[in-house]
C-alpha cells in the first residue's frame, strides 16, 4: 500500500495497512469522547465521531463497536450519540450501568443501539460497581439478549471461575484475556476461559496488544503465541479491536495501520482473518439481524 498522506489522531500510523479489510469488516473496540461534554476535563481531545472515522479509512472498516469510557461513568450519553452519528446499522455500543437502573432506561439504551455492559475490574473503578453486582445484572440484561464484557486480570478470572460458570448469557473477555506474558497460557485463566468458549457461552477479543507486551510500542511478537493459542482454541468466538484513542499510552500512541496487520500475521489466513473481521462480530452483536 502507498504511504498515507497524513497522521492520524490518536494512532502513530504513518501509513496504510498492507492487510486489506474484509467487507464489512468490524472494529469491535473504540472509545468515543466529546469534548462539549459534561466531563469535558476529563475526555480525550481529538477522539469524537470525526476523528474516528479517519481511522474507520486508514483500516478499511465499515462496522464498530463503541466502548462507554470510564470517565463518564453510568452516563452512556456520549457513546449513544455516537451510534447514531457512526450509523445504527453499522455500530453498536456496550454500556455501564446502575444496579438501580430501571426497565424502561434499560430498553432506550437497547433502542440505542446498546448490546451489553461493561464491568471493567482490571484496574480500581468506583464507576462500574464491583464483582457483587455482577450476577444481578447479568439476570437483568440477559432478558434483552445483551452480553457481558469482561476486562479482568487473568487472576480475578480464575478467583471467580464458579461465577463465570453460573452466568447466563454470554461473556466477552477482553484484550487477550490478559494473560501475563510470564505464564501466558499456562496460566489457569487461559484453561478457564477457553472451557467457556468451547462451550458456545463466551467471545474474547483479540485486542490490545500493547497491554499485553513487554516490547514497547511495536512489533508485540511476544503476544504471538497467545493470540495463536486463542485462534486454535476457538477461531469462530474471537473479534478484533482496534481499542482507539489508546486512552492508556498518552505518551506514545501505538500504530493502527501496524495492529490491523499484526491480526492477519496472528490468523495467518485469509479465511481465518474475514472470520474474525466480519462473520463473528456479525453473530456476537448481531449485526445481520437488521
Amino acid at each position: 500500500m502507498a504511504p498515507a498522506s497524513k497522521n492520524f489522531p490518536n494512532s502513530a500510523a504513518a501509513r496504510m495497512p498492507n492487510t486489506a479489510a474484509p467487507t464489512d469488516a468490524c472494529d469491535a473496540h473504540i472509545h468515543i469522547y466529546e469534548q462539549g461534554s459534561e466531563r469535558r476535563a476529563a475526555a480525550v481531545e481529538n477522539a469524537d465521531v470525526a476523528q474516528y472515522r479517519q481511522i474507520q479509512a486508514l483500516l478499511g472498516t465499515r462496522r464498530t463497536v463503541v466502548i462507554q469510557p470510564r470517565v463518564y461513568g453510568t452516563d452512556n450519553s456520549v457513546t449513544l450519540r455516537a451510534i447514531a452519528a457512526l450509523g445504527a446499522a453499522d455500530t453498536r455500543g456496550i454500556a455501564v450501568i446502575a444496579p438501580d437502573i430501571d426497565d424502561t432506561a434499560l430498553h432506550a439504551l437497547h433502542e440505542g443501539g446498546i448490546r451489553g455492559i461493561r464491568f471493567s475490574f482490571h484496574a480500581p473503578n468506583e464507576n462500574a460497581g464491583g464483582f457483587d453486582v455482577v450476577e444481578a445484572l447479568a439476570h437483568r440484561v440477559q432478558t434483552l439478549g445483551w452480553h457481558l464484557q469482561l476486562h479482568w486480570t487473568a487472576s480475578q478470572i480464575v478467583e471467580n471461575a464458579a461465577m463465570l460458570q453460573r452466568l447466563p448469557g454470554q461473556i466477552v473477555f477482553d484484550h487477550l484475556g490478559r494473560l501475563p506474558l510470564a505464564e501466558g497460557t499456562s496460566h489457569p485463566a487461559f484453561s478457564v476461559v477457553r472451557r467457556l468458549l468451547e462451550d458456545g457461552r463466551a467471545w474474547l477479543k483479540l485486542s490490545g496488544a500493547y497491554l499485553n507486551t513487554r516490547q514497547g510500542m511495536g512489533g508485540y511478537h511476544d503476544v504471538d503465541d497467545i493470540a495463536r493459542a486463542w485462534i486454535r482454541a476457538a477461531p469462530t468466538r474471537l473479534v478484533w479491536g482496534s481499542d482507539w484513542p489508546h486512552v492508556t499510552e498518552p505518551a506514545r500512541k501505538p500504530d493502527d495501520a501496524e495492529l490491523f496487520d499484526l491480526l492477519a500475521r496472528w490468523c495467518g489466513d485469509s479465511q481465518v482473518l474475514e472470520r474474525i473481521l466480519v462473520d463473528n462480530p456479525a453473530r456476537l452483536y448481531g449485526f445481520d439481524d437488521e
